[in-house]
């Protein structure tokens, strides 16, 4: 079976987006914009997003009105959305949309990923309602040179020591790369 990795860039002060749910200040960091190899889960079989990283994602690139843009990020990978409402899928893309629990969705994302790992794309809510099931392998960071006055949190949870070991630090390009392992509790 294979893992369930939030895999997400940060700021210093531990924001994903700013106060309008934009990742312009990643892109304007050298190399936010196409991230080095070992910055995100390239080999990841499924992904997984909340409606506001998936609105944002198709607001930015203007998927719907240029659905081969799709690939170039998700790839041929399945994409579930967790949301309440009815949103738009660009021509194409296979985007599978999931209301509920992280743990009713599970199967479902399991099946689809086939073995494969599954990553978290975003937000932190839904990392952390990943977390909170207790289905959380792997939070990798890619922590950027800049800091926010505020916007959507990292992972919105308090989360003691004991739960995170640090598996890897180090520095790629502009950012530093840190990998925990998540530790189930006892």
């Amino acid at each position: 079976m294979g893992r369930i990795i939030f895999d997400t860039a940060t700021t210093l002060n531990g924001w994903i987006a700013d106060e309008s749910n934009s990742l312009s200040w990643l892109f304007a960091v050298d190399g936010g914009d196409h991230p080095d190899e070992g910055l995100f889960p390239a080999e990841a079989a499924v992904m997984v997003e909340g409606s506001t990283t998936y609105e944002w994602v198709l607001a930015e690139s203007d998927l719907l009105a240029h659905p081969e843009k799709w690939q170039e990020f998700h790839g041929e990978r399945p994409t579930f959305v967790f949301t309440t409402r009815a949103l738009p899928v660009p021509a194409g893309a296979d985007v599978r949309f999931v209301r509920g629990s992280v743990l009713d969705a599970l199967p479902a994302i399991r099946e689809a990923a086939a073995g494969g790992d599954i990553w978290v794309v975003g937000g932190g809510d839904l990392a952390g309602q990943f977390l909170d099931a207790e289905v959380l392998d792997e939070i990798a960071l890619s922590v950027a040179p800049v800091a926010l006055t505020g916007g959507a949190p990292l992972l919105p949870r308090r989360v003691e020591s004991d739960r995170l070991r640090l598996v890897s630090a180090a520095a790629v390009g502009q950012f530093a790369r840190l990998v925990y392992e998540v530790v189930r509790p006892s």
